[in-house]
């Protein structure tokens, strides 16, 4: 090879000569221009513009081909010939000759790209280009062509941009959801785990306070419905426990089941265990600073399911040993088999083997009812086993080991009631299941007695009856009657058909002990009248009532008509 000599920095650096001299017909410049421009009727309009420029060639038209066919791009010169476009559609997306007036050659060049036919220009001149115009005239074809298809994807990488851009969006909106949802899911699962650990040891109260302090950091307790504590887990325990008055108790309640989540109360996050819609507690967290957030709600409220479910499980099983002990005493006072009574009374807990009394309790104007049936257990409760008890209509009975003390049971229900108007009969001893129907009907006896005594309200026992114990339970009713009838009947027919009460007075002044104060008093009226009365009892009788004998038979027999007859006429 020959080396020209050639100076070492023109050799490394660029050609000397003019950017002109290199690019004689503009075509790298204008491949700049065209690669640049986003418009693929643009870049047409640019290379018809820039056809001239190759040599002696003029631009007639330019088109783009669409979805409905050729679309006529607008051209730089408004005075050219029309090229006829149902020539171009022949064409068939192919190169080909398009006839002009005035024109010797005339040539559609196809514009095309990966996707097939992009459009034409159509370029025109007095004679056909030779093989250096042929070659501008393609090169500048193929430039416009590389320049429109380029243009076609920009919107598509534009889109393409644009959607990457909304897909990490989403796709980090997705992994921070996705976080927040493991770290709740994290949370949920140990509140899951911790209330499932306090039912596999089988529950209660305490352990659901315990977990519920655990999980939230906040101290936890539960009151019955009334405003008592039953549990409380974490620091500041108030002690002594405040009282609420049952009014605010009420209004809180009230408050509280209204909504269907937790409801602040002061410093307090409360929610109500009420499985069946009866409040059976009220469970609650301490926070002053309110600081619970979306996880102490969830616990919040799984530690209420898990204490529902409890309260209603001993609710449960409370009713289920009432009933199984009330079937118990019912059988009894009727009378049952031995063995089967020790049996079942060992299954409630009650040692039958003991000795027992029957008390019978009636207190006018309060019913037999639940609420009563309460009063009178907690009334009769002592250090010994819980008594056994029933309804019997209007009255309660009780089963109970303990002999009721005087009238401490008395007082303890009028106190409790506001009324001091009740009775209660209590029986004999009883030390064995078969006599309990015997001590049933005695503590009957004691308490018809004391109803139809003087003194209506109190306790009367069986073995404090006396002469009443004689007229008691298995004495022929007949036998009375005729007793009765033979004392009493002349007077009780003068009551029937005059409307008077002259049993009733001689009762009553037995009851006195003869002493016509006293007697006057207990019927209201006045002493003159009762001496009036007495006169006429003896008038229709013909009884002599300074005779011992007489008053005795006749007290007897006023006894029986008021006690065992219930004062029948």
């Amino acid at each position: 090879m020959t080396r020209h000599p050639s100076n070492t920095a023109d050799t490394e650096g660029h050609d000397p000569r003019p950017f002109a001299a290199l690019d004689p017909q503009g075509l790298l410049v204008l491949s700049h221009t065209l690669f640049t421009c986003a418009e693929q009727s643009e870049i047409v309009r640019l290379a018809m513009r820039h056809v001239s420029a190759l040599g002696p060639y003029h631009a007639e038209a330019g088109y783009l081909a669409t979805d409905d066919g050729l679309s006529r791009v607008p051209g730089h010169d408004a005075g050219a010939p029309t090229v006829d476009d149902a020539r171009m559609k022949e064409l068939g997306e192919a190169d080909g000759s398009v006839s002009l007036p005035e024109r010797s050659w005339t040539w559609a060049f196809g514009l095309r790209g990966a996707g097939g036919l992009l459009g034409y220009i159509v370029v025109s001149s007095h004679s056909g280009p030779d093989e250096r115009g042929h070659f501008l005239l393609s090169t500048l074809v193929g430039l416009t062509s590389a320049a429109m298809s380029l243009a076609a994807t920009l919107p598509a990488h534009h889109d393409n941009a644009g959607e990457l851009s909304r897909l990490r969006t989403e796709r980090d909106t997705a992994l921070r959801q996705l976080d927040t949802v493991r770290s709740e899911l994290h949370l949920q699962k140990a509140v899951h785990e911790a209330l499932a650990r306090v039912a596999a040891r089988g529950g209660g109260e305490d352990a659901i306070t315990q977990a519920l302090y655990e999980l939230t950091g906040l101290s936890a307790l539960i009151e019955d419905r009334f405003g008592n504590l039953r549990s409380w887990a974490g620091p500041d325990r108030p002690d002594p426990y405040p009282v609420r008055s049952s009014t605010y108790q009420e209004e809180m309640l009230r408050q509280v089941a209204r909504e269907a989540g937790p409801v602040r109360v002061k410093d307090r996050l409360i929610v109500l265990a009420r499985p069946r819609g009866d409040v059976l507690g009220v469970l609650a967290i301490e926070d002053p600073g309110a600081t619970a957030n979306e996880h102490t709600m969830f616990a919040l409220d799984h530690a209420q399911r898990s204490l529902a479910q409890e309260l209603m499980h001993m609710r449960e099983l409370t009713e289920v040993e009432l009933r199984l002990r009330r079937q118990l005493i019912d059988d009894l006072l009727e009378g049952t088999d031995e063995t089967s009574a020790y049996a079942r009374a060992e299954a409630v807990g009650q040692d039958l083997q003991r000795t027992h009394y029957v008390v019978v309790v009636h207190w006018p104007g309060n019913a037999a009812d639940d609420s009563f049936t309460r009063a009178v257990e907690q009334a009769t409760a002592t250090t010994a086993t819980r008594p056994l008890i029933t309804r019997r209509g209007d009255r309660v009975v009780l089963l109970t080991e303990a002999r009721p003390d005087d009238d401490a049971v008395h007082v303890a229900l009028a106190h409790e009631l506001g009324t001091s108007d009740g009775a209660i009969g209590v029986s004999t001893r009883c030390d064995s299941p078969d006599g309990v129907p015997r001590c049933y009907q005695e503590a009957l006896r004691a308490l018809e007695v004391r109803q139809n005594s003087r003194q209506r309200s109190g306790t009367t026992f069986f073995d404090d009856l006396g002469l009443y114990r004689i007229l008691g339970p298995g004495n022929d009713l007949r036998e009375l009657e005729g007793f009765v009838r033979e004392w009493l009947g002349r007077l009780i027919d003068y009551d029937a058909g005059h409307g008077t009460e002259l049993v009733e007075t001689l009762s009553r002044y037995f009851d006195c002990g003869g002493n016509y104060d006293d007697a006057a008093a207990a019927l209201t009226v006045h002493r003159s009248t009762l001496r009036y009365r007495l006169q006429r009892i003896r008038e229709i009788s013909d009884r002599d009532l300074a005779d011992v004998d007489t008053r005795l038979n006749l007290q007897v027999a006023t006894r029986v008509w008021k006690i065992i007859l219930g004062g029948r006429r």
